[in-house]
């Protein structure tokens, strides 16, 4: 086993640095390269730091490469060139076997929730807890805590599958926060909703960010990148670009550039 295994492994100190260290970013990628076809490839060279507690936002064209970069970064799809550093490890170099410790770190919300609707909320939510092995006191009390902080206290009981689409999105948060990850990825997870829903599900990972988890936000909704001035990195034929100061910032970027 490699030294970025070992120190997976051993999840309280992958996320967390010794006192009086200089703060290194959670998230680095370097040079990265990925191709599904061998002439194209679908990220080309991204240079990529996230220090922690920032707020991301992530966009681009449809097919540009934003899901294809979250899933790099939770070992979905290995890099083809280049490195991943989280929280300082290269996780290009992990074995499969290291990779469920890689995601106890991470809290991974998808646009299509992928709940079990025929699962009770508390199901739904505890499930990331039972696989870690913990006690039944404590995830009633974390499965508790997750469900007060996306608005759903006190529903652990119902059906999932008898909730609205809103309702379903906010029962995937909280299982993506329920074992308090230090970087929380987002993968267009308001697209299957109406405008007012997005702009609450935004409000609940921006109330989430506040707190002190990390979070990368991949969106294509203009609505939601202009109501908040949140870091924004463009990929667009498989660059990068970055806006630090929002959707504004970019846009003026690009029209003095046209």
């Amino acid at each position: 086993m490699g030294s970025d295994d070992s120190s997976i492994r051993n999840m309280p100190s992958f996320v967390r640095q010794r006192s009086g260290q200089p703060q290194k970013p959670l998230l680095v990628l370097e040079d990265v390269y990925k191709y599904f076809r061998r002439d194209i490839p679908t990220l080309r060279g991204v240079n990529l730091s996230v220090e922690r507690g920032e707020f991301v936002f992530v966009t681009g064209p449809s097919g540009a490469g934003k899901s294809t970069l979250l899933q790099l970064v939770y070992r979905a799809h290995d890099v083809d060139g280049g490195r991943i550093l989280f929280s300082g490890r290269d996780i290009s170099r992990l074995t499969d076997r290291s990779i469920p410790f890689l995601r106890r770190n991470l809290g991974i919300v998808f646009q299509d929730f992928k709940v079990v609707p025929h699962w009770t909320v508390f199901e739904n939510v505890s499930v990331s807890l039972e696989i870690l092995g913990t006690s039944q006191k404590l995830m009633r009390s974390r499965v508790g805590e997750a469900l007060d902080r996306v608005g759903l206290a006190g529903r652990g009981n119902e059906r999932v599958g008898h909730l609205s689409g809103g309702e379903q999105q906010r029962v995937a948060i909280a299982r993506a926060i329920v074992t308090d990850p230090a970087l929380l990825l987002a993968d267009e997870p308001t697209g299957n909703l109406d405008p007012a829903l997005a702009i609450d599900i935004l409000t609940l990972f921006e109330e989430i960010n506040e707190a002190g988890t990390t979070v990368i936000f991949a969106t294509h909704d203009h609505s939601l990148l202009s109501s908040s001035p949140h870091r924004l990195i463009v990929i667009d034929e498989g660059r990068v670009y970055e806006a630090t100061r929002g959707l504004r910032a970019w846009s003026a970027r690009t029209q003095m550039s046209a």
